[in-house]
């Protein structure tokens, strides 16, 4: 069970589990997609759910219980299901690669076929969904080790495919994996453009599923919110 979760109905407002399956709102229509965006350039808009402002992301971050963090034994990606099927044939990935990419196609099956998209990480623009991951800003290991392994399965299929908040971004495949499971004590995003966002993302997807958090970890967030224009 979840302990010190900070909003319930947010948290399953994510997915819910029908015969193991979660089902969430339709995506977007064609006629939402973005347009095409100069290559290396930010789009205008982004679909990305909008973490809290810095004022209430520093509120949460003061309430953030911290601790040490130790690799609790057990871990393993498949203790949090995913990509399950959101839609029809479209799973989570599909639905954040449509969701951030722009003038996406997809086919049949709701693989993306064709599209640009934006890597918020590092600047980047790729020209193929097969070379775009699909980061978990808290990544699944890092919740495994401040507080997830004493969650139920369909809680870990729940975090690992949260749609409604700004958990899952689509972002350049070398980006994502450099992260790895690091936190914001050992890893910042290269484009420091987007260490407020980032900071501010990963500070309330910890008070939503009651994380904690390590100090090394606490003082990266604190300065990466300084550099958020007020």
């Amino acid at each position: 069970m979840i302990r010190h979760l900070r909003r319930t109905t947010t948290f399953f407002a994510a997915s819910v589990v029908v015969a193991g399956l979660a089902v969430t709102a339709a995506p977007a229509t064609a006629a939402t997609l973005h347009s095409a965006v100069p290559v290396g350039q930010a789009p205008a808009v982004r679909d990305l759910p909008e973490p809290p402002d810095v004022v209430k992301a520093r509120e949460l971050l003061a309430e953030l219980v911290v601790a040490d963090e130790n690799d609790v034994p057990g871990y393993s990606r498949s203790k949090f299901p995913h990509w399950i099927t959101q839609h029809g044939t479209c799973d989570t990935r599909e639905v954040v690669l449509q969701r951030d990419g722009q003038d996406v196609v997809q086919d049949a099956q709701c693989r993306a076929v064709s599209g640009t998209w934006y890597s918020e990480y590092d600047g980047k623009t790729v020209a193929s969904a097969s070379g775009i991951d699909i980061d978990h800003i808290v990544p699944l290991k890092e919740a495994w080790r401040s507080g997830a392994s004493e969650w139920s399965t369909g809680e870990r299929r729940a975090f690992a495919n949260y749609l409604t908040h700004s958990q899952l971004i689509a972002v350049s495949a070398g980006s994502n994996r450099a992260k790895g499971d690091k936190d914001p004590g050992n890893w910042l995003p290269p484009l420091q453009s987007y260490h407020c966002t980032y900071s501010r993302a990963w500070i309330s997807v910890k008070a939503d599923y009651g994380l904690t958090a390590n100090p090394a970890e606490v003082d990266a967030l604190s300065r990466m919110l300084d550099t958020c224009v007020a």
